[in-house]
């Protein structure tokens, strides 16, 4: 059942808080306030809220915390959540192989519980917008899609739902062993029948679809091409995995005899509509054609580091125009599941490069928000706090032991520890109160994760 917004009329006030708006001028409030009517932002401004209002059913004294837009997660695979902490000293395309088989023992009862762990650490983590790659469907494990999507409605996370495929396996040049991958009209029909089913395009949408085949070594040219006429025939966007190693650099151009941005670029994979994970090995030609079609980049900092891809060059990508977000990528590379860490995460690898201004902490946070926000199209709704966006706020606590000598708050989020979340409110409910989740039982959750995570390992 899927979380409902409160009623229009019914008023949360927050006041006394630091607040970082996001917004095109990086407006920000050393002690302001934001009142949020429903499911939306009615108004943010310094000092008190108006006096004026009626039909308030709570204030919250923001003293000591601030207040950001809720974080948006670009990239992530939530079903990796019961196979965490396995191939831990591998790259890639190794882990690949050493996980594939396990994965394709997976069915919807197992994805279930594991999209419940993934999206428990996402709210836990200030996240209110979460995307998902989904691209196992082992035959006979129902609808794992499905059950994805029933487990984030349940915890009230607003969710992109990746529609993923895989169809080249080993005998046709691919890395997914054969029995982990479909048939290409198969895929095609399951993700036009997913669009038809679950997409919502509306103003406030709690779930929308997009089409993700894997990754060049895993799907076909014609899955490719294919796959971006059907999104663009529905109106969804599309997202896949690019550029992510060396090895897939090589492989690109001994297969297609060029490297993986030509080879999207002459799949129609370019474009507004595409945003693409990791992007770790791109030259200065690849950065170029991604801003002149505005096409955009998950980056994904811990998953990379966790694989040994490299550092992506994330400050280059600005300066040049690419949109980029920010994303978690799936917990078998990032075994913390949070988006939050991901802030200090990507300002401290971006610096790397030798560059002590390559990423500021607001550039870190506004990755986190309106980065992510432009990836899923959605920049309009969320991303940042303006009037008539919705209701999708964190607010930190950042005057306990861990923050309370860091004079500047948004330093306090983004260099910190990540802080306490007070409340975390998406579409206008409180989700998370002190910490704590508020539409499911989280050591329940951590219970049937333990034995989805049993039961996969038994299978083998």
């Amino acid at each position: 059942m899927a979380v409902q917004p409160p009623p229009a009329g019914q008023r949360v006030v927050i006041e006394n808080a630091a607040i970082s708006t996001v917004d095109a001028d990086d407006t920000e409030y050393a002690r302001g306030h934001v009142v949020l009517n429903g499911n939306l932002i009615e108004s943010v401004g310094d000092g008190p809220a108006p006096q004026w209002l009626d039909g308030v059913v709570r204030r919250i004294d923001g003293a000591g915390h601030l207040v950001t837009p809720g974080l948006v997660n670009t990239h992530h695979h939530f079903y990796q959540w019961i196979t965490r902490g396995l191939a831990q000293d591998d790259i890639l395309f190794d882990w690949l192989v050493a996980l594939y088989p396990t994965w394709a023992r997976i069915d919807d009862r197992l994805v279930h519980a594991a999209s419940l762990g993934s999206a428990a650490a996402l709210l836990k983590s200030g996240c209110t917008t979460a995307s998902d790659h989904h691209y196992v469907f082992p035959h006979g494990a129902g609808d794992v899609l499905g059950a994805s999507i029933e487990a984030v409605q349940q915890l009230g996370l607003r969710f992109t739902a990746l529609r993923g495929s895989m169809d080249r396996g080993r005998r046709d040049g691919g890395l997914p062993p054969d029995h982990a991958v479909e048939g290409t009209e198969e895929i095609l029909s399951a993700s036009e029948a997913a669009v038809d089913r679950w997409h919502d395009s509306s103003f406030g949408s709690m779930l929308q679809i997009a089409l993700a085949p894997c990754s060049p070594f895993s799907v076909s040219t014609e899955l490719l091409r294919e796959s971006a006429a059907l999104a663009r025939r529905k109106g969804v966007r599309l997202h896949t995995h690019g550029s992510e190693t060396a090895e897939e650099e090589q492989f690109c151009k001994e297969l297609f005899g060029m490297g993986p941005t030509d080879y999207f670029e002459s799949t129609g994979w370019l474009g507004e509509d595409v945003w693409m994970a990791h992007c770790v090995h791109m030259n200065d030609s690849d950065i170029a054609k991604f801003a002149e079609t505005g096409t955009g980049v998950a980056h994904c900092p811990s998953s990379n580091a966790r694989l040994a891809a490299g550092i992506a060059r994330v400050p280059d990508m600005i300066r040049a125009g690419v949109p980029v977000g920010l994303g978690v990528d799936g917990t078998a590379s990032n075994e913390s599941g949070e988006l939050g860490t991901e802030l200090r995460n990507a300002l401290l690898i971006n610096r790397l490069h030798g560059r002590p201004d390559a990423l500021t902490a607001r550039g870190a946070l506004r990755l986190g928000t309106m980065g992510g926000a432009r990836l899923l199209g959605r920049q309009h709704e969320i991303g940042s706090i303006e009037t008539g966006k919705l209701a999708d706020l964190a607010l930190w606590k950042v005057d306990g032991i861990m923050h309370s000598s860091i004079a500047d708050p948004v330093a306090a989020l983004v260099l910190g520890a990540l802080p306490p979340l007070a409340v975390l409110f998406v579409n206008g409910n409180a989700v998370l109160e002190r910490g704590r989740l508020t539409t499911a039982d989280e050591d329940r959750i951590a219970l049937t994760c333990a034995r989805a995570a049993q039961e996969l390992t038994a299978r083998g």
